[in-house]
Order: C-alpha cells, then structure tokens, then sequence
C-alpha cells in the first residue's frame, strides 16, 4: 500500500484502518466505501449535517441517535451504522471527512487502484475523461479513477493531483508563472 504507514500513523487512519479490516473480514469492502461515499456526499449537501458532526456540544447520546437516523435515511449497512455509532460515543465525528478519505485510500491501495483527482475551468465529456484516463493509467502504471471537478478560476486547462504527486497546466498557473518572470 503507497500511503498505507503514513495514513495509519493518525487518529483518522487508525478507524478507517479499523473499519476496513472489519469489512474485509465481513466481505464488505465494497458496500461500507459505498455507504461512506454517501455519508460524504451527505456531509457535503447538508450544512445541518456537516454542523451536527463537528458540534461539541451535541452529546455523545443525541449524536448517536442522529448517527443512526441519519444511517436509515441512507440505508448504511449495518457494519457501517455501528462504526459510526463508535465514532458519535467515542465524540470523533468531527473527523469522519478525514475517516472517509483515509478509507477510501486504503482501498484503492489494495486494490492496486490510484485516485486522480481532476480540476478543470470546464466540465469534461466522457471521452475526455477517458482519454486522461488512458494517459495517467500508463503515467502510473495502474488502474486510476478520476473525480472531477470544475473550478473557472482556472481560465483553461487542469490541476490533476494523484496522492502527492501534483501536475498543473493551468492557464491561472501559467499567467501567474509569467507575470512573475516579469516583475524580475
């Protein structure tokens, strides 16, 4: 695993290391990454969501109790609603986004996968999509997934970032590249 010392090492890495050892032992790999896929999409949609979980002052009972309405309404399976009942008692919901990337990390390691994650000024087609994947599948020498993301700030081009590695072709970048070589 690339990153497998490094994410470990921290509080974040040691639960999300935790629940893939359980969901490896349970066959459920798959389904608990789905089901923190959409606890993130949750958390990301839902400013009372993202409040509640990083909101000290919500007792451990109240924000299991959350934990577990909010674990029905997204159908989490059951390995994944007791973790993150652990996570509202033990008071470290505040880290779940963290928990979900380290997951996620740790099995894409396993699998032998990278993630890339894309930004562009526009979003891609398909085609495009696939076309960068073909490129940094034989960069990488493995499979990659790629999230996109659009930001227009970027004027043109992408940012694609896979794990530490950063490759930026912007035009901001570029302009900024230039306006500094010219200040002297």
């Amino acid at each position: 695993m690339e990153n497998s010392g490094g994410i470990k090492a921290s509080l974040q890495g040691r639960y999300a290391s935790a629940l893939f050892d359980l969901a490896s032992e349970n066959g459920a790999i798959s389904a608990v990454e789905n089901d923190l896929e959409a606890i993130g999409q949750a958390i990301k949609e839902s400013p009372d969501f993202a409040g509640l979980i990083r909101n000290p002052q919500v007792s451990r009972t109240a924000a299991a109790a959350a934990m577990d309405g909010v674990a029905g309404v997204l159908g989490l399976s059951p390995l994944t609603k007791n973790f993150v009942g652990v996570l509202a008692n033990n008071r470290r919901l505040s880290a779940l986004p963290q928990i979900i990337s380290a997951f996620a990390a740790i099995a894409a390691a396993q699998r032998g996968e990278a993630t890339a994650q894309v930004t562009s000024a526009h979003a891609l087609t398909d085609e495009q999509v696939e076309q960068l994947r073909g490129k940094l599948e034989a960069r990488e020498g493995r499979t990659v997934k790629i999230k996109t993301s659009v930001d227009p700030d970027l004027l043109g081009g992408l940012v694609v970032t896979i794990g530490s590695k950063r490759i930026d072709s912007s035009i901001r970048t570029r302009l900024n590249s230039l306006a500094q070589a010219m200040k002297g």
